[in-house]
């Protein structure tokens, strides 16, 4: 047999799986600029492509911190099945 130490790999779970969507989705919505590369629909005289990315701060700053308290119950999960402190 093997001297190398066995390594402890995360398991995926749906909430894992949800952080990880809260976290990338506003990547994607922002490199895919073909989206949002228009000036047409203007929302208070400012054009569709400032809006756009200003409402997407907005949404960025929401998903992370539901991404960050999904994480939080995910740890305090493992820690109460494991019966130790969260790391």
């Amino acid at each position: 047999m093997s001297d190398a130490p066995e390594v402890n790999r995360g398991v995926v779970t749906p909430t894992r799986v949800v952080i990880g969507l809260c976290l990338a989705a506003p990547f994607v919505a922002m490199l895919w600029v073909g989206s949002y590369a228009k000036t047409d629909p203007e929302f208070i005289g400012i054009p569709f492509f400032y809006w756009y990315q200003m409402l997407w701060v907005l949404l960025s700053t929401l998903l992370t911190m539901t991404a960050y308290k999904l994480w939080q119950r995910d740890q305090r999960a493992r820690a109460s099945r494991k019966g130790g402190a969260a790391e």
